[in-house]
């Protein structure tokens, strides 16, 4: 290994050489030869190759100088792009529209990444990302479950999980394993009644605190009389004793509506 191919745990950089998960990325994205990929961190070009093979046009966002400089060595091909950029400074309205992301995304990036994509004016047709197996089921969870983070991903995005990549798979091996999580963008707003802004507003307070009741959270987060919250639950059949991970996007849309007429 040369140094500049050498892991650095400043940048949470982790090799993955594995053809099969490798090639499980590039299926899950259902590249065809007319699409233009974004490749967040590239690394060492594994992924790079591939993609280059399956796409029209690879632009690789690389912040390592120096591995961004060797990258078309390591992945030549006519069709690659390489920039050396922080992708949480990039321009998304530089990219066509219905560009597609696929990454193996340091994990230290997830959370900002994904908000970017969901608000950016040119967002991607589709992500698929290789994270934190614990962040992506987080991302896809279901009522019961569902986190500030599931309800604000899946507001935006149809999501579905892919193959798990073991983290032995890495070099350096990460402390837990990955997987593969898949956004596809919704063709048409999933709720174009509401204001976002107002309506994360209400989703977040929901979330302040996971143990106590809506009626709490809400009553003190909105300064609103108990009975105002008690109302406006039932309203739209929405028991106040329930806690916030309990309700889905639906009833979320319902009770915003109720909060807001």
């Amino acid at each position: 290994m040369t140094d500049a191919s050498l892991p650095k745990k400043s940048l949470g950089q982790h090799w993955l050489h594995d053809t099969a998960s490798l090639e499980a990325m590039c299926a899950a994205a259902e590249l065809i030869k007319t699409d233009t990929v974004l490749e967040i961190g590239p690394g060492l070009g594994t992924l790079t190759t591939l993609l280059t093979e399956k796409a029209k046009q690879v632009i690789a966002v690389e912040l390592d100088e120096q591995l961004a400089r060797d990258l078309p060595s390591r992945a030549p091909a006519d069709n690659l792009i390489v920039e050396t950029k922080d992708i949480l400074t990039y321009d998304f309205a530089s990219l066509p529209p219905d560009y597609k992301v696929v990454a193996n995304i340091p994990y230290y990036l997830t959370s900002n990444l994904l908000r970017m994509l969901s608000e950016t004016p040119n967002p991607p047709r589709s992500a698929t990302l290789l994270t934190q197996k614990e962040v992506a089921e987080r991302v896809a969870a279901q009522p019961g479950d569902l986190s500030l983070l599931g309800v604000a991903i899946q507001f935006y995005w149809e999501v579905d999980l892919g193959m798990v990549v073991p983290a032995k798979l890495f070099t350096p091996p990460p402390k837990v394993d990955s997987q593969i999580l898949i956004l596809k963008r919704r063709d048409r707003a999933l709720f174009p009644d509401v204001d976002e802004r107002a309506f994360f507003r209400l989703v977040k307070i929901g979330f302040a605190q996971r143990r106590k009741t809506l009626l709490n959270t809400l009553s003190g987060g909105l300064h609103l009389e108990r009975l105002a919250v008690v109302a406006a639950c039932k309203s739209v059949d929405i028991d106040p004793q329930r806690r916030a991970q309990s309700l889905s996007l639906e009833e979320w849309h319902n009770l915003y509506i109720s909060l807001h007429t």
